[in-house]
């Protein structure tokens, strides 16, 4: 019973935390003056990744390392196919051409580049750490500076002077991270020991529960950016908090631990179906309808999603 409310508990924290740290990161980048694209691969993600940077560095200092790979990956499954899913479902989506033409390629290369690196080693060391993180840095220096270059993106924030002051951006960003941190405690524990009382593997439980908890905040931040009309923030939101899964949660977890892969399904299954996600989620901002998520594509995302936590459960 303790466990059960200690995971609702976490969920709950996550869930204000990432609204809170989401509201001061968007503010802050609408005081700097960064494209909404832009604001939304960098500053948007960082925050919506930061509950999945917390349960995996919880989860490696408990010796669950398929915790950490279960979150990252359930997560990145949980952004495409429900997150974008839930969002196309009720809002039709437009892709920007700098999304078809820089971001999801990237995200493509590092999905495989991640996979071949598992594949081949079984683990991602310090050293990798550091060049998954480098990776990173040399992808935001350079759609920083591109978007800096590109006045007709630049965010017109006359509307924002003296709204939202730089304190304000920086409390609420810290408040959420401190809520965040301890939602991860709780989460991560609960989990681990509905796991042990239910007889499930560790896996199921961080690809299934974990990764949805871990994915409340990108799915605020989607619904709420497509509300506004705000599709850039949307769109960025999801394809960047992917790619900061991959290469800055797992980076900068492994420059604490070892992340070593114990159970084989995750490769075999997990990894694997989130690479022909990500190939499908590819073909249909491509071929069907170039640039446009609709109501059909979003209905064929959840249910890509649902099948995958039945197969999950059922494995």
């Amino acid at each position: 019973m303790n466990s059960v409310l200690l995971l609702i508990l976490g969920f709950i924290l996550l869930y204000f935390g990432g609204e809170l740290l989401v509201r001061g990161s968007v503010n802050l980048a609408t005081k700097l003056n960064i494209s909404r694209l832009v604001a939304g691969i960098t500053i948007v993600s960082f925050a919506t990744s930061s509950p999945e940077l917390f349960v995996s560095l919880e989860a490696v200092f408990n010796e669950s390392s398929d915790i950490v790979f279960g979150n990252i990956i359930g997560s990145n499954i949980a952004n495409i196919a429900l997150v974008l899913g839930c969002t196309a479902l009720f809002f039709n989506i437009n892709i920007s051409e700098k999304t078809l033409k820089i971001d999801y390629p990237f995200l493509f290369f590092a999905t495989i580049s991640v996979g071949y690196i598992l594949y081949f080693l079984g683990a991602i060391s310090f050293f990798i750490g550091i060049i998954l993180l480098i990776i990173l840095s040399a992808y935001l220096y350079y759609i920083i500076s591109n978007s800096r270059k590109e006045v007709k993106d630049q965010i017109n924030i006359k509307d924002q002077e003296e709204k939202t002051s730089y304190i304000n951006c920086l409390f609420y960003i810290i408040l959420g991270i401190v809520l965040l941190k301890y939602g991860a405690d709780f989460l991560v524990s609960s989990a681990i020991d509905i796991a042990i009382l239910l007889n499930i593997e560790e896996r199921v439980i961080a690809v299934t529960i974990i990764a949805i908890g871990t994915s409340v905040p990108e799915l605020a931040t989607s619904v709420v950016a497509a509300l506004k009309k705000e599709v850039d923030l949307a769109v960025g939101n999801i394809v960047g908090s992917n790619i900061f899964n991959l290469l800055a949660v797992l980076g900068v977890t492994a420059l604490f631990k070892e992340i070593e892969i114990m159970n084989s399904t995750i490769l075999s299954f997990d990894y694997l179906f989130m690479i022909i996600l990500t190939a499908i989620f590819g073909a249909l901002i491509y071929m069907f309808n170039k640039g446009n998520l609709n109501k059909i594509k979003g209905v064929l995302l959840l249910l890509i999603y649902f099948g995958y936590i039945y197969f999950s459960l059922i494995s």
